[in-house]
């Protein structure tokens, strides 16, 4: 939800592998191959992008807050970049902070100094000292090493198949009088005269929500920017804002629209762009059906009641990427990766790293071995994504007794098979597991392998099986795993 200290990898490739904790499979390289985009949605699966070659891009991967501007400390971007490798994610969000100045206080053991936040998209030039003791900002020169940063670390994340949100502008920057003392756009901080808190009450509520023309004036241009300084990159896509307020729809709405118009006029490639939920999730008011009514290209929904287990199968309609920061702020596991992508999504994870953090809501999950599942499960995914034709597989539930399944019947079917699960004595006094499988109207012989995601090194155990009906099938572990139908050829 909110900025968190950086990531301190302290692990490279080979040790991750080394170790078990990430998956070493035949055939892979040290570095991914570069992202072939841009993207757009599939026209054969509206769940997922597909990059120029028409190939399913199915995007998964750990985002964290000061991946682009350094908040707390210098970020080790190289290490991140060799992180989400090693885990074999290919998404991030880039995250920005409008604000000037942080005290650090999201974090429950904060710096003991206050940290100026570097780079900044304008120049500190004065005259005069802005409200954190620096000299102000001239909001009509920018700062040329924001915006070299910026595309530095976007072709960086390309060179290594990793996509990238770019996000404009920061919900968390306008809504607390000390968020608002450190933002540019107050007129304590600018030497251009703009105010954005309109109706005086020191907040800056008005600037995600109505803002008057000058302050418009000021972020299209802000926008404009980062559209010439990104355009010709084929990794990219687009984020209007971190977690408004939810009379923030409107303004969002004209920023969808004005990014979409800019790129067609300026004859640029044009590039995904989302909407994501707001702010305090479900208890703050915010409404999804806002977000799935838009133009943007991608959505990103939230609300713990309805995502954070057992969510509802994807629309088919909408490429919506699934992130825990809409939904716990800090949480979810390897369930929810498995879950979410069983239903269509593309589940990513806003990952605390190193960071003591008091920003979970719903489930904690505050031990590092939890995060590292969820980041293992991400990357897990994705290459059954890359294994199955998501050009024709699609969430059809009622298929398994599990309740996950993707699948194009009669060809292929991947089931879930949770942890917990119903268990029955076998006729020599052992329990075992059922998992029903309904392979009606599928004819033929079916492969069936079992994979064991508490063992993912072990050779997956494969039987072969005939369609035509329901078949009962014993599940041989005892954790969560898999189970692949894939139609034997004849």
């Amino acid at each position: 939800m909110r900025y968190s200290n950086l990531w301190q990898c302290l692990v490279t490739v080979l040790l991750l592998c080394g170790a078990g904790q990430v998956e070493c499979w035949a055939g892979d390289t040290p570095h991914a191959s570069h992202a072939h985009g841009p993207l757009r949605q599939s026209p054969d699966n509206p769940r997922y992008f597909a990059d120029a070659d028409n190939r399913i891009v199915y995007l998964t991967g750990s985002h964290t807050w000061e991946n682009f501007q350094d908040v707390t400390q210098v970020f080790d971007y190289p290490a991140y970049l060799d992180r989400l490798t090693a885990l074999h994610h290919n998404f991030m969000r880039l995250w920005v902070t409008e604000s000037i100045h942080s005290d650090g206080g999201w974090l429950m053991n904060p710096p003991p100094n206050e940290k100026d936040i570097a780079p900044l998209p304008y120049l500190r030039t004065g005259p005069g000292l802005a409200l954190d003791g620096g000299l102000r900002l001239d909001l009509s020169r920018f700062n040329p090493a924001y915006f070299e940063r910026l595309r530095a670390r976007v072709k960086q994340a390309g060179q290594r198949g990793i996509y990238v949100s770019v996000m404009f502008f920061q919900g968390f920057s306008v809504v607390t009088p000390g968020g608002w003392k450190a933002h540019p756009l107050n007129d304590q901080n600018n030497v251009n005269g703009i105010d954005g808190d309109a109706n005086g009450d020191g907040l800056g509520l008005e600037v995600h929500r109505s803002p008057g023309v000058p302050v418009l004036q000021i972020q299209e241009a802000y926008v404009r920017q980062v559209l010439e300084t990104l355009h010709d990159l084929d990794n990219v896509l687009y984020e209007v804002v971190n977690e408004a307020t939810p009379e923030s729809v409107g303004w969002q709405y004209h920023f969808i629209r004005f990014i979409k118009r800019y790129e067609r006029e300026r004859g640029f490639m044009a590039h995904p762009v989302g909407m994501t939920f707001f702010q305090l999730g479900e208890f703050g008011g915010g409404d999804n059906r806002t977000l799935f009514e838009s133009e943007a290209d991608w959505i990103s929904p939230g609300g713990y009641t309805k995502y954070a287990r057992n969510p509802p199968a994807t629309d088919g309609l909408h490429v919506q990427v699934l992130d825990t920061d809409h939904i716990h702020g800090i949480g979810g596991d390897q369930e929810y990766v498995w879950e979410s992508f069983m239903r269509g999504y593309n589940p990513i994870y806003m990952d605390p790293f190193d960071a003591v953090h008091e920003l979970t809501i719903g489930e904690p999950v505050l031990n590092e071995p939890q995060h590292e599942r969820a980041r293992v499960a991400m990357g897990q995914a994705r290459r059954w994504a890359d294994r199955l034709n998501l050009k024709r597989v699609t969430p059809q539930s009622e298929l398994a007794s599990s309740g996950y399944c993707l699948a194009e019947q009669g060809r292929e079917y991947l089931i879930y098979i949770p942890a917990s699960g119903v268990t029955v004595e076998s006729g020599d006094g052992k329990s075992t597991r059922p998992v029903i499988i309904n392979l009606a109207g599928a004819a033929g012989v079916f492969v069936a392998e079992w994979v064991d995601l508490e063992q993912p090194q072990a050779s997956p155990r494969s039987e072969r099986i005939e369609g035509g009906g329901e078949r009962l099938l014993a599940v041989p572990f005892r954790g969560a795993g898999l189970l692949y139908l894939y139609r034997q050829k004849a």
